[in-house]
């Protein structure tokens, strides 16, 4: 199996008990977690030699989230030491009818405050032949984007896949103004071979809309026709992308959803399952577990883009079940769910 390496941000996650408001917490729950932290963690554990990059503070809770990732498989002798803080954010899960809120305490972070030249990007993807970056990294600060536009160049240059979740965050882009959000990630896109994104990724970072339907008034009656046209148009802007990704989140509440995915590469469009996720327990780190699944599956079955999306959405489907960031299943549990055995019956 290949060599794939993740570049990005880990925080420290704090989360009220259950189901409590932040107004009600007299303690938080603490795990660590970030995009592509998650999307490492999810790849360790289909067996996929994997290396996570990022920017860490020599101090106590610097070295515990490096240690969260050591002990889920993750390498991590390519992190970069330095800068006074980790990053935190604070998480109050919703229920029914009420959403989930993301409060973000990452300003002046170790990885905020990375510089061009921190990273031996040549000497980080050697043996490697897949990179992965999200859209967050670009979002936290201009010089994180510069680190991240460094290692798209580099691996670019070294003949590496290079994918992307665009994961837009409108609480996070700060520091520019949408004309130049566009620039950046316009640039830092037309590198990557596989895109995976929404449609509201696609509206935000690209001014990209669906033809003919307002998908944001569906619900969870939203269709996969519905982002043809988003993935025409993201073909057309990005001519070195060869497949472009989208899950299919319906939000009947905040304690269930519709989730599937589909695929296009140009020529057809891969459509999964549709599948009914009820009495959540953890939605956050979903499009992250999807594109873990999505990178195994591509790499697991490189002719066959179907089995590899069902593995994708698959595995984001039980993620949904597991409380924390990252998704902590093996790929018996994946191809057990994709099989259609969905009765959770404990294995004796």
């Amino acid at each position: 199996m290949s060599r794939v390496v993740t570049f990005g941000e880990i925080m420290l996650r704090l989360s009220p008990q259950g189901f409590l408001r932040f107004s009600q917490a007299n303690n938080f729950d603490a795990v660590y977690g970030g995009g592509e932290s998650n999307v490492a963690v999810s790849l360790a554990n289909y067996g996929v030699d994997v290396d996570f990059v990022t920017r860490l503070p020599k101090n106590d809770i610097g070295e515990c989230a490096m240690m969260e990732m050591r002990k889920r498989g993750v390498g991590v002798d390519k992190i970069v030491w330095g800068g006074d803080r980790l990053g935190i954010y604070f998480l109050e899960t919703g229920a029914v009818s009420r959403g989930s809120k993301v409060v973000y305490d990452r300003a002046n972070s170790a990885m905020a405050e990375i510089q061009s030249g921190m990273v031996d990007w040549e000497e980080v993807f050697k043996g490697a032949d897949w990179f992965h970056w999200t859209g967050i990294t670009p979002a936290i600060s201009q010089s994180s984007a510069d680190v991240c536009l460094e290692a798209v160049k580099a691996a670019s240059k070294l003949g590496l896949t290079i994918s992307t979740d665009l994961n837009y965050r409108q609480k996070l882009w700060k520091y520019c103004d949408t004309a130049h959000r566009e620039k950046i990630m316009t640039e830092l896109t037309s590198y990557c071979d596989i895109i995976l994104g929404n449609e509201e990724d696609a509206e935000k970072h690209f001014g990209i809309h669906p033809e003919g339907l307002d998908v944001h008034k569906h619900g969870h009656e939203v269709k996969a026709e519905a982002f043809l046209s988003v993935c025409d148009q993201m073909l057309k802007k990005f001519p070195r992308a060869k497949k472009v990704i989208t899950t299919l989140r319906g939000s009947i509440s905040a304690s269930h959803n519709t989730w599937a995915g589909v695929l296009y590469d140009g020529k057809k469009m891969y459509e999964t399952r549709q599948y009914q996720i009820t009495d959540i327990v953890d939605r956050v780190g979903g499009g992250d577990s999807f594109m873990g699944g999505l990178i195994y599956g591509l790499l697991k079955y490189p002719e066959d883009d179907q089995n590899a999306l069902d593995f994708a959405v698959a595995a984001s489907c039980l993620k949904h079940t597991i409380k924390g960031d990252a998704n902590l299943v093996t790929v018996d549990e994946v191809e057990k769910l994709m099989g259609g055995d969905a009765s959770g019956r404990v294995a004796r």
